[in-house]
């Protein structure tokens, strides 16, 4: 039976941006869930990043043109796994307003959310139509971020970190990050103290990753700080130099052996591309809810493989993109890990309560998806609560 001969696969009839907040303890804690709804009433979901007042201005722009369109009417009317069609004519849309924005950001939601409405027209999960599996378990980095002040003291810091890289090594979880407080005002010698002391209550046999937050300005002084810790073996170094350094980036990578990141805050294959090749990083972390969504995070992969460069996308968000990362590392991952934040690792109400169900962490990873789309739905009694 043809697609279009199958009463289960409905073209588009609609697309809502709901913003969601609730009051943070430490960090943000909103999003804007995007739901794109069919005209048999099934909906997927997706989730976009930045403010959400201005992701709704965005979702709002009334057209004027070709290239001032509101981004919706390139998706309304068409049948959902027509996804590649659907990404290039929502993106040729954002030309007036700037392509590489709240555009994207707005895109990618809905893009996520096509994938999971497209996956419960055909009754298959979400990883299928992104091209298929080899693997039988895929295994999570876990982002620690303890409840403790952006200006915590050393003391505070490694105190609070203690308790959650415990609870890893208990749950057989093979790699995890750590921060460094974001308002600390520790010396690099300091950093370096605190990196060892943590890494002295992890062990060894985990794999331990660093976000510095974008601490430095001057690539000698990371150089100099990763190369005084390089016994401590961490798999990558993240946000050490400001986003947009790339020049800067490339000098790290060739004065240190650390494995460097970035492009977290990028937007596209286009700004990825320049990351491998002006920025030289061996690891890219694209975001999925800002780069363009599950389609261009599966274009960058298949890009950064063919230059020998890892990809770990970004992940800061509710149980929506964490659904959506798992079925990212079962048809695309080309890295060992990928990042997730998991509700009894975190200190984020939006993270434990907006979606059901939780995929289920067996012995430090996450078995092949059966539910269709996504597997997720939104817990309407906790958004009836905000």
């Amino acid at each position: 039976m043809s697609l279009a001969l199958n009463p289960a696969v409905a073209p588009i009839k609609s697309i809502e941006f709901i913003p969601v907040n609730y009051k943070a303890s430490n960090w943000s804690q909103n999003t804007v869930v995007v739901k794109v709804t069919d005209e048999n009433g099934v909906y997927g979901l997706g989730e976009a990043d930045g403010s959400p007042d201005a992701i709704l201005a965005y979702a709002n722009i009334e057209t004027e043109h070709k290239w001032l369109t509101n981004i919706t009417e390139k998706a309304i009317g068409r049948l959902p796994i027509e996804i590649n069609a659907i990404w290039d004519a929502m993106y040729d849309a954002t030309q007036w307003q700037g392509m590489r924005g709240l555009g994207m950001f707005a895109l990618s939601g809905i893009d996520m959310a096509l994938y999971d409405l497209a996956g419960k027209q055909l009754g298959v999960p979400a990883y299928q139509l992104l091209g298929g599996t080899n693997k039988d378990k895929v295994h999570p980095y876990l982002t620690l971020y303890p409840a403790i002040p952006v200006d915590a003291s050393l003391d505070v810091a490694i105190k609070g970190y203690a308790p959650l890289l415990e609870k890893a090594k208990a749950h057989n979880i093979r790699a995890v990050k750590v921060c460094v407080p974001i308002k600390a005002d520790w010396s690099t010698k300091e950093v370096a103290y605190y990196l060892r002391e943590l890494r002295g209550i992890l062990g060894h046999d985990t794999d331990m990753m660093v976000d510095y937050l974008y601490r430095f300005t001057d690539w000698y002084e990371v150089a100099r700080l990763l190369n005084s810790i390089e016994d401590l073996e961490l798999y990558f170094a993240e946000a050490t130099l400001q986003h947009d350094d790339l020049s800067g980036h490339a000098k790290l990578v060739e004065n240190t052996r650390s494995r460097i990141c970035g492009a977290e805050m990028s937007t596209t294959r286009f700004e990825a591309e320049e990351w491998i090749t002006k920025g030289k990083v061996h690891l890219l972390q694209s975001d999925y809810n800002r780069c363009g969504g599950l389609t261009e995070l599966r274009r960058i992969t298949e890009m950064a493989t063919a230059n020998n460069v890892q990809v770990m996308p970004h992940n800061w968000k509710t149980g929506i993109t964490s659904a959506a990362a798992i079925h990212y590392q079962f048809a695309v991952g080309n890295a060992p890990y990928f990042e997730y934040v998991h509700p009894e690792f975190c200190d984020g109400e939006l993270r434990k309560y907006l979606v059901t169900p939780e995929a289920e962490l067996v012995d430090g990873g996450f078995a092949k998806p059966t539910a269709p789309g996504l597997g997720i739905d939104l817990n309407q009694e906790f958004l009836a609560s905000l």
